[in-house]
């Protein structure tokens, strides 16, 4: 197909062909920037979720047969066309989610990251040979891709949170069907023209644009031919997911909420301890799950933290991703800026002190100033929510122990992140946080050849590692008699 130089499309993408909704509707994209329309995209429906799982399914046999190298070459080609095209895709992404540009570069590198592993990971998916207790037996098993893959995709990352879910179900042998979040479904779109260029058949990577997640949520949920969901949202929305699937004993991986908490302990690097900070807090305009929510320092650096922070963001220069020199975007839309507006505010009003920002920035529109709030309680609410904005609310703590124990005071496990010099007290505290994953001394972690994923109310399975292409197999045992 011919792509164009930027890279929309603002049809769906199913079987291989631009397909258009079946009423013909559209739901507007916008810049969350400036509240202008990009374009108008296919706002599907249950019917045309079901074709599109329908053509994912008659191209499953042939893709699953492929050797893995086979399958693992097309996929390099996607990785290398990717990058051919990253400045077409940064500017897409942050045209349609806010971010810096600078921050959309990395998130094309980041994703592609995905694709290239998992096709070096396509050729290792290996079995068993088990010692059996017969002389006159053996034991083998398979790993084998489990089927029709549905993944629903959010907004924060609209290239690497597909590239993670999507590069392990094709190099396993998975076809998928893809449901992007309908702030930024072009990012998904941009990546089925490429996926397509590369070689990957038609049916076996399809893209739902919709404005109706829950329709078509359903729809994968309730179709038998579906064997595995892969989600990446909110909790709630998730645990409706899991109940719909249980219907069909569908397999799913879900990553969920978070409220990661960041602790500085009183003989931690203050310097690294506020560089990982605001990498952590303010990539993304605080747009991540695995943001620091809850800043926990000891009492004897409490003020000097503070004051560190203050000074390492109270300068960000905020606007369009697209300008240079942006160190901050827009929030993704009005909702999001009202959230975080209510968040702050409740704060206030119990105690808290804004060290700087504290409200709307000055631009208006969905811009949050950056914001360092002191005087942050527990019993507060912003100190329970999944804030999503660029708000650092700092509490104190006064031993290990007392963090350690307001930290995992969360139904949540997703992320945590803590600073210390103390050889000894890293593995203790790394023993007692409840999390999936613990950034030590960093203040962010995320790479292709580890396995991420939460533990409780946050989430269920694994992405990235080894472990990412197992959650899209089946092992079949076979037991060989007659020997």
């Amino acid at each position: 197909m011919d792509l164009p130089p930027d890279l929309i499309f603002s049809d769906a993408f199913i079987d291989g062909r631009w397909t258009p909704a079946d009423d013909g509707q559209r739901f507007g994209v916008t810049n969350p920037a400036h509240g202008e329309t990009i374009t108008a995209v296919a706002d599907l429906g249950a019917a045309q979720t079901a074709r599109a799982i329908q053509a994912a399914s008659r191209a499953r046999p042939a893709w699953a047969t492929r050797t893995a190298r086979d399958r693992a070459a097309t996929l390099r080609t996607w990785f290398e066309l990717i990058l051919a095209h990253q400045d077409q895709l940064a500017r897409l992404i942050t045209v349609e989610s806010g971010k810096p540009l600078a921050e959309a570069h990395n998130e094309v590198a980041y994703g592609a990251t995905f694709i290239e592993w998992f096709a070096e990971q396509a050729k290792r998916v290996y079995g068993e040979v088990i010692p059996t207790p017969s002389p006159t037996s053996r034991i083998l098993t398979l790993r084998e891709p489990v089927g029709v893959v549905a993944a629903i995709t959010p907004w924060n990352f609209p290239l690497a949170m597909i590239t993670r879910k999507c590069a392990p179900a094709l190099a396993a042998g998975c076809p998928v069907v893809v449901k992007p979040a309908e702030d930024t479904p072009l990012t998904a779109l941009a990546l089925a023209a490429l996926a397509f260029e590369a070689g990957i058949p038609a049916g076996v990577f399809n893209v739902i644009t919709a404005s109706r997640g829950d329709t078509v949520g359903l729809a994968f949920c309730q179709n038998p031919a579906v064997r595995k969901l892969s989600f990446t949202g909110s909790t709630a929305v998730g645990k409706t997911l899991m109940r719909q699937c249980a219907e069909n004993v569908t397999k799913v991986t879900l990553e969920l909420g978070g409220n990661a908490p960041f602790i500085v302990f009183d003989d931690a690097d203050l310097d690294a301890a506020v560089q990982g900070a605001v990498a952590s807090k303010f990539r993304n305009g605080g747009q991540t799950c695995v943001s620091a929510n809850r800043f926990l320092v000891h009492r004897d650096v409490y003020a000097a933290f503070c004051e560190k922070i203050r000074a390492a963001i109270v300068d960000f220069t905020v606007g369009n991703g697209l300008d240079h020199g942006v160190r901050q975007g827009p929030l993704i839309n009005a909702q999001a800026v009202d959230k975080v507006e209510d968040l702050v505010n409740d704060a206030l009003a119990h105690g808290a002190h804004a060290l700087c920002g504290g409200t709307r920035h000055a631009l208006g529109g969905n811009h949050f100033a950056p914001t360092v709030l002191t005087n942050v309680t527990t019993d507060m609410r912003i100190a329970h929510s999944e804030i999503f904005g660029p708000v650092a609310a700092i509490c104190q703590f006064d031993d290990e122990a007392d963090a350690i124990a307001i930290a995992n005071a969360t139904p949540y496990g997703l992320a945590a992140y803590f600073y210390s010099r103390d050889i000894g007290r890293v593995w203790r505290v790394a023993g007692a946080l409840e999390y999936g994953a613990i950034g030590i001394n960093e203040g962010t972690f995320s790479t292709e050849v580890a396995p991420f994923g939460g533990i409780k109310e946050s989430g269920i399975g694994r992405e990235g590692g080894h472990q990412g292409i197992e959650e899209f197999t089946e092992i079949k045992y076979l037991r060989l008699g007659g020997l």
